[in-house]
């Protein structure tokens, strides 16, 4: 009987650790192949930094600079470089959390992507939490998408996450990277920006 009290208990305690993972445990615990221009003692100091209330920048494996520009429980954004960004969230899923990872570059315009991975950092599948949005869900109801297409030969945008809503903002950046003339031909067509919901499970429209 003791025995299994014990189980039990040590059960819930790991429950209760997965549960109260927050984004700087996610960001300090990952693996380098997760942010290799970081290793993970200069993770830890710019989570330290932070939570000095400083603004310190910590030096990356390309001889420049990184700093932490948001961090809350559920997420923490980094500036990598001068032209990338991350964003580390930890998104409850019923008695367990998920990982994901927006990374976004200058691409000009700003372009990102998510990846989503286990609490313990092994690669998720992806679209069981999210589906990219293709040019159906860019353009507005009754655009003729293969005009669109025709003009621009992929789309550019940003992700955001916002801890306090649950929302994941994705904002249309082709502004950046076509010539005006191009751009106002189609901008009425499509959205300036399309927004998620995080429902416990995936993110959804």
């Amino acid at each position: 009987m003791r025995h299994f009290l014990l189980t039990v208990l040590g059960l819930s305690c790991v429950a209760g650790a997965s549960a109260q993972l927050t984004a700087a445990d996610a960001f300090t615990s990952a693996p380098a192949s997760v942010f290799p221009l970081l290793d993970r003692n200069t993770r830890l100091d710019m989570v330290d930094y932070v939570k000095s209330g400083l603004s310190t920048p910590s030096a990356n494996a390309l001889k420049g600079s990184s700093t932490i520009t948001a961090m809350s429980p559920g997420a923490l954004s980094v500036r990598m470089t001068d032209s990338s960004t991350a964003q580390v969230i930890v998104l409850p899923a019923g008695s367990d959390s998920v990982i994901a990872v927006i990374s976004t570059v200058a691409a000009p315009g700003l372009d990102s992507s998510i990846s989503f991975y286990t609490t313990g950092w092994k690669p998720a599948d992806g679209k069981k939490y999210f589906s990219k949005p293709d040019w159906k869900d860019w353009t507005v109801a009754g655009a003729d998408v293969s005009e669109v297409t025709m003009q621009t030969p992929f789309m550019l945008a940003s992700y955001v996450y916002d801890p306090d809503t649950g929302k994941l903002t994705l904002t249309n950046n082709l502004s950046r990277f076509l010539d005006k003339d191009v751009y106002d031909d189609i901008s009425a067509s499509l959205h300036p920006e399309l927004t998620y919901i995080w429902n416990g499970k995936k993110f959804t429209r």
